[in-house]
């Protein structure tokens, strides 16, 4: 097998949430927040997303990851588009964020230059971000899901906070289900926000302990299918050499959003430990084969948990600003 194309982007590798830095006020959003202000937010957002993912198809798996990454630490602030300075390591140069592939910073910069233009200094890049990554999801073919308008840019941005507190796919699945349930999320909440992998990739360092010397009995997990494994090994033989060397999370439809992630699982096709444990566990097992045959029921949990997502340790008000640039404070 050679080595996969760097198409998609892992998704949800991260799937922590640290608490805020602000108490959050999404009663506050509203739906038609630009209304009045902005009137062509809508479709300037539409035009942009479009035009990126038709000409970037890895777009949308990447936009979505960073979402996560961004919400998952402080709220969804647009904090993780900041960059580093002389006096502050900011989120994006922490080490599990160096991985956030250039095409998601992309599209939110490409949308802000044009919202500036047609509304200068309204709209937040943490607004801009999310509907991003809500019309993106639905053109790599998952659900609509509504979203309400009004965030502010968050102020801070510091690498310190987001090493060690997104948990990595090694991680057992009492661990991830208490940072879930710790953030108000439930079991099945996590389940249905793991199947973001339906479309993205993983780098080979991030399984490699799964799929070389993996015990005295065994060079790979028993948990892979057998012929899966020894594919995995040859996609990753140069890893160690060449760090970006990757491969698709969901083998079946890489580029489509379905359930067929939840189809792999029992097959032993899931890719990072922390999917193959969603099947073995009793607690996440009846959920996944849920989604495993019913993909409106998988869509339905993705887009509810997504809307909760992403009110997630909003700032509103006073609490934060609207950037001139999404990549610096005011």
């Amino acid at each position: 097998m050679t080595t996969l194309p760097f198409s998609f982007l892992l998704i949800l590798t991260s799937l922590s949430i640290l608490p805020p830095s602000s108490h959050a006020s999404p009663q506050l959003l509203t739906p038609n927040y630009y209304k009045k202000t902005c009137p062509r937010f809508e479709q300037i957002m539409v035009d942009t997303v479009t035009n990126k993912q038709i000409n970037s198809p890895t777009t949308a798996a990447a936009t979505l990851r960073m979402f996560f990454h961004d919400c998952f630490i402080l709220g969804c602030d647009a904090s993780v588009l900041i960059s580093s300075t002389p006096f502050n390591k900011a989120e994006r140069d922490a080490d599990i964020n160096l991985s956030l592939p250039g095409d998601a910073f992309d599209v939110v910069i490409r949308a802000k230059t044009s919202l500036e233009l047609a509304c200068p200094g309204v709209v937040s890049c943490s607004d801009i971000l999310t509907v991003a990554t809500r019309n993106l999801v639905t053109m790599a073919g998952g659900p609509y899901y509504n979203v309400k308008l009004g965030r502010r840019d968050g102020v801070i941005s510091k690498a310190e906070n987001v090493d060690g507190n997104l948990p990595m796919p090694t991680m057992s699945m009492n661990h991830l289900m208490k940072l879930f349930g710790s953030r108000g999320f439930s079991i099945q909440e996590m389940v249905a926000l793991s199947g973001a992998h339906t479309i993205g990739f993983s780098h080979c360092k991030e399984f490699s302990s799964n799929i070389y010397n993996y015990s005295r009995t065994s060079s790979v997990d028993p948990t892979y299918n057998p012929r899966f494994a020894e594919a995995l090994k040859g996609a990753c033989a140069n890893y160690k050499k060449d760090s970006t060397i990757s491969v698709v999370n969901d083998i079946m439809s890489p580029s489509k959003f379905d359930n067929l992630y939840y189809q792999n699982l029992p097959k032993g096709l899931g890719l990072l430990k922390s999917d193959r444990l969603m099947f073995d566990d009793p607690r996440t097992k009846p959920f996944v084969e849920l989604y495993s045959r019913d993909q409106n029921a998988f869509f339905q949990a993705f887009a509810k948990a997504m809307e909760k997502l992403s009110e997630y340790g909003v700032k509103t008000g006073r609490n934060g600003e609207v950037r001139r640039r999404c990549d610096a404070f005011n």
